[in-house]
């Protein structure tokens, strides 16, 4: 006789490692895995069906604290590793996680052209506009006149990158933007970006209460955007460009279809070696 037992409900637990986060008390990144958590359980996606891939910072420290598959990678090139895993293994839900310094300066290129393919994965950036892991000095996105970094004590004196407008100029099938502080609201744009299809780029907003403790005052210039989300890229483009970086939510969902692998019929090993051979 079959079996017609369902499987028991996956719950927060079930995607939580023993490894206690060592981020400082306070750090909006606490906030956001707990976010991917939720994110999770919502999906009811099996922990073995699950990667989560990450590069170099304070936030690339969460595929360590979930029990999913996770992958630790160098210095901005988080994105190159899950599209290849995604390409390779399209069965699997891919997340990639990290910072405004890993994804935005050292990985910006990967992240342009993670936008422009388009592979079914999905983009979480805690961005807190500093580099919080190696003691404070400005990031791409830390406003021109910041004082805060020994580095830069006039300000850096350069526009911050704008990472909403340039995924959509390069083709993000999915934007939205969130608040640490607000884990549901969080975990809803996870769940949504995933089950979107294409890539889905998330930005969140996550104060580095070490460095830029002036940050938590995001708790009160934060809020929903006023519009509802939209398709056309036109729209999108305008509402991006002439936002201040506080409105929350979805603010694009795009339609291309996502990039997908060819599947060829395999590979002869010795008829590669013998178009090497001099």
């Amino acid at each position: 006789m079959a079996d017609t037992s369902e499987a028991p409900r996956l719950t927060f637990r079930s995607y939580k490692s023993d490894y206690k986060p060592v981020w400082c008390p306070g750090c909006g990144d606490f906030s956001v895995l707990n976010s991917i958590l939720k994110a999770l359980t919502e999906l009811q996606v099996k922990p073995e069906d699950t990667a989560i891939i990450s590069g170099i910072g304070c936030s690339s420290r969460i595929p360590a604290y979930t029990s999913v598959y996770g992958f630790h990678g160098v210095h901005g090139r988080a994105l190159a590793l899950a599209s290849g895993l995604k390409l390779a293994r399209p069965d699997l839900t891919v997340l990639a996680t990290g910072g405004d310094g890993d994804g935005f300066s050292i990985g910006g290129n990967h992240f342009m052209h993670a936008c422009r393919r388009n592979v079914d994965m999905t983009y979480i950036v805690m961005d807190n506009q500093v580099y919080g892991m190696t003691k404070g000095q400005a990031s791409p996105t830390t406003a021109p006149e910041w004082e805060g970094s020994k580095l830069t004590p006039q300000g850096t004196g350069i526009n911050p990158f704008q990472p909403l407008a340039i995924a959509l100029a390069a083709g993000a099938n999915f934007i939205g933007r969130g608040f640490a502080a607000d884990q549901n609201g969080v975990a809803k744009l996870i769940t949504e970006g995933v089950r979107h299809p294409g890539f889905s780029f998330i930005q969140v907003l996550s104060p580095c209460v070490t460095f830029r403790p002036e940050q938590r005052d995001w708790r009160d210039i934060v809020r929903p955007a006023p519009v509802e989300p939209t398709s056309n890229l036109s729209t999108a483009g305008k509402r991006l460009m002439g936002d201040d970086g506080f409105n929350t939510g979805v603010l694009f969902i795009g339609n291309r279809p996502s990039y997908v692998a060819e599947s060829g019929g395999g590979t002869d090993l010795a008829e590669i070696e013998k178009s090497f051979a001099l």
